[in-house]
């Protein structure tokens, strides 16, 4: 849903007017630090700004993502999308969204000319506030705000549909290997769960009940599975702490661990005991493992990297070794390359970039 920074009406027509070239095609493999082996011909795609939540096509030639710069008046996250280049040549991509209100995680249709994501556009024009951190002791903190719904539209920018219409927040959607059903996060029943939309018939159905942010949801490559990041609050005081954030529109990611079910949500099992933040998890293109981002690591919460590990929590191996941030991994749908964003090229940096890598088992 959002990138960990360092300590830091229905017909609306989207106007795909920004067209941004990268600087340059990065492929030094001096990005790759030692002992990352499964690493290999790395593709610096993005130069500058926040660029996270990078998302291959289903055909693995395009990419949606969403992106903050300020410097090109980009003051809150804008849906991009961009064709993947070949080895050596520019990144080309272009806004999606309109730069009405904030936007977040994007992910394609099948077919490659439709898309779904959230956004806040019809709670305003602006971006919504950030949290004050000053006011809740500088912890770091996610909204959730109530002004998200969920859209289908085409890659032209144009919305096609409304796809969630209740109070509250409605976002972090992802959809089902044939493209029939879309997993999202919801807090419509008073709780932040997992919900899951038929797309022909709109009817959905709520798969978590336990009290806890439930999100970042993933179907695996056969359907049968789901896998998500969530935060089981035990004691009075963390579930009174959870209760009064929530209440206020926020979370409070840094205790989280991941967890798996079967895609109607039934026996549901956590599968990483790490402590700290485990998050961002993904099936591996087989569906025999995850790969997922933690700092579990770090007792100061930094840096963050990226694991694989088998989906019954076995066989925990460190993929990214950086000193910073890494995170929001995918595989293309054919298991050849990895996408995902880091800092790694701005020296521990603020900016978040997206890169590519072939991948080697």
């Amino acid at each position: 849903m959002y990138s960990f920074k360092l300590i830091r009406c229905t017909a609306l027509f989207f106007i795909a007017g920004i067209i941004t070239k990268s600087v340059k095609a990065q492929s030094a493999d001096s990005l790759i630090y030692p002992d990352e082996k499964h690493f290999k011909n790395i593709q610096q795609l993005t130069f500058n700004g926040d660029n996270a939540e990078a998302y291959w096509s289903y055909d693995d030639k395009q990419v949606i993502f969403q992106r903050k710069y300020e410097k090109e008046g980009i003051m809150c996250d804008r849906m991009f999308i961009g064709n993947i280049p070949e080895k050596g040549k520019q990144f080309v991509f272009k806004q999606l969204s309109s730069g009405l209100g904030r936007t977040t995680c994007g992910y394609f249709l099948p077919g490659g000319t439709e898309v779904v994501y959230a956004s806040t556009h019809l709670g305003g024009d602006s971006c919504p506030p950030v949290p004050d951190r000053a006011q809740y002791g500088n912890r770091y903190l996610w909204p959730v705000y109530g002004s998200y719904d969920i859209f289908l539209a085409d890659t032209s920018g144009k919305i096609i549909k409304q796809l969630t219409k209740t109070n509250g927040y409605d976002a972090e959607a992802t959809l089902s290997p044939d493209g029939k059903k879309m997993i999202f996060t919801s807090d419509r029943n008073g709780d932040l769960d997992l919900y899951v939309m038929d797309l022909a018939t709109e009817k959905v159905m709520q798969i978590t009940h336990e009290l806890g942010y439930d999100g970042g949801a993933w179907f695996s490559p056969d359907g049968t599975k789901i896998i998500w990041r969530a935060s089981r609050p035990k004691t009075p005081e963390d579930i009174k702490d959870y209760k009064d954030l929530l209440s206020k529109g926020l979370v409070a990611p840094t205790q989280m661990e991941v967890f798996i079910a079967n895609a109607d949500g039934s026996h549901q099992q956590q599968i990483t005991s790490l402590g700290q933040a485990n998050w961002a998890p993904n099936f591996t293109p087989d569906g025999k493992r995850i790969i997922f981002c933690s700092n579990y690591e770090y007792k100061h919460g930094f840096p963050f990297n990226m694991y694989l590990m088998n989906l019954d929590g076995s066989g925990l191996e460190k993929i990214s070794h950086g000193n910073g941030f890494d995170a929001f991994p995918m595989f293309s749908y054919d298991g050849k390359k990895l996408m995902f964003s880091s800092n790694r090229s701005s020296g521990g940096g603020y900016d978040i970039n997206l890169f590519m890598v072939d991948w080697e088992e």
